[in-house]
């Protein structure tokens, strides 16, 4: 029995925001119904496939039924009613104002249901000038600054490897909807959540973005310390080419490290602030050319360093970390990546993704 064992969620969203979200209640219990248009969700065809289904699709809709409805013919928009009748939670990803035209905006749900959780899930939020602005994870994160830092050497910005505004959505809309199910226990009353990619988005740059939230000039990441100006934050190139990182802001270890290299000279440069430790990081950059990747792994291993080795994902997966906290399973002819909330004392076994239209 998970957590949200009760809970009927119907969850109408494809690709990604929506359905992690989803997919994560699902990992607790709840009785998650994807509604699918007779294509299904885009997901389902997306490279790698194992077991006859995408890996991706596979990972972000485990444990979830299918079922296949025309919401613009009367018998479709019937069984959504059947469906919605007896939710606990409404999920939808399309751009503002669809639900609306099919007939199942919040007032219209809410009214046959006021229990309802209702969740939509957009690029921009329901209103404002950019609601019905077309984007996806990249867009959104241009336009919400922080691509402006995830930039090269050379300052120009690069395609970031984590579909951040994505996930930020879909974590914020669980959380609100986690937090809208526990107030309906107090009142009896569902309650409606406007979630934007943007808007989640935006409360992750306090650490780094300080001085541009306090209306000063945007950062600059050769003079952040979170963001490649300091030294021991950093990424380094190896013998090998390939790399390894510093990862930490504590003089301590820099203090470590140092004496281990038996440069305490350079200690003072790394007490100095971010944009003014060249001298250090070249130094540093001068040192990991001389061994290997795998030989600096080794030569850390017995200091007190915040120190790591860039893995690939596949050598991340084999990690035997990934082994003991059993983060990757094997079932049903492919892989899936555990949840990573799991409760102690609970056991946690995956359920198959459906095939489309499975659940009549």
């Amino acid at each position: 029995m998970g957590k949200l064992s009760g809970i009927k969620v119907v969850d109408l969203s494809v690709f990604l925001p929506g359905p992690m979200m989803t997919m994560m209640m699902a990992d607790q219990g709840a009785e998650v119904w994807k509604v699918e248009s007779p294509s299904g969700d885009p997901a389902r065809e997306q490279e790698p496939f194992e077991g006859g289904q995408s890996v991706w699709f596979r990972n972000l809709n485990r444990g979830k039924k299918s079922v296949v409805l025309d919401l613009k013919s009367e018998a479709g928009k019937a069984r959504l009613w059947d469906l919605i009748e007896s939710a606990d939670v409404f999920v939808e990803g399309f751009r503002p104002g669809v639900m609306a035209r099919l007939g199942f905006d919040y007032a219209a749900v809410s009214a046959r249901n006021p229990a309802i959780v209702y969740c939509s899930i957009s690029a921009f939020g329901q209103d404002g000038a950019m609601a019905h602005h077309p984007a996806h994870d990249l867009a959104t994160q241009a336009l919400a600054g922080f691509l402006s830092i995830n930039d090269g050497p050379d300052g120009t910005p690069v395609v970031p490897a984590v579909a951040a505004s994505d996930m930020a959505a879909g974590l914020t809309a669980l959380s609100a909807t986690l937090m809208a199910l526990v107030g309906r226990e107090r009142t009896g009353q569902g309650d409606y959540i406007d979630c934007a990619m943007f808007d989640s988005l935006m409360p992750w740059c306090a650490h780094t973005m300080g001085l541009a939230i306090a209306g000063g000039a945007p950062p600059h990441s050769a003079s952040q310390r979170s963001l490649g100006g300091a030294a021991f934050y950093q990424v380094y190139e190896t013998a090998d080419q390939r790399h390894v990182v510093l990862g930490a802001r504590e003089l301590k270890f820099a203090h470590n490290l140092l004496t281990a290299l038996g440069r305490m000279d350079l200690y003072p440069i790394a007490e100095r602030p971010a944009g003014e430790q060249g001298e250090l990081i070249a130094f540093l950059r001068l040192t990991f050319a001389t061994k290997s990747r795998d030989a600096w792994t080794a030569w850390f291993a017995d200091k007190d360093v915040a120190f790591s080795p860039v893995l690939d994902l596949r050598e991340a997966f084999a990690q035997p970390h990934v082994a003991e906290r059993g983060l990757l399973v094997t079932s049903g002819g492919g892989h899936m990546v555990a949840p990573a909330i799991r409760f102690a004392g609970e056991d946690w076994e995956p359920r198959p993704a459906p095939e489309l239209g499975a659940d009549r």
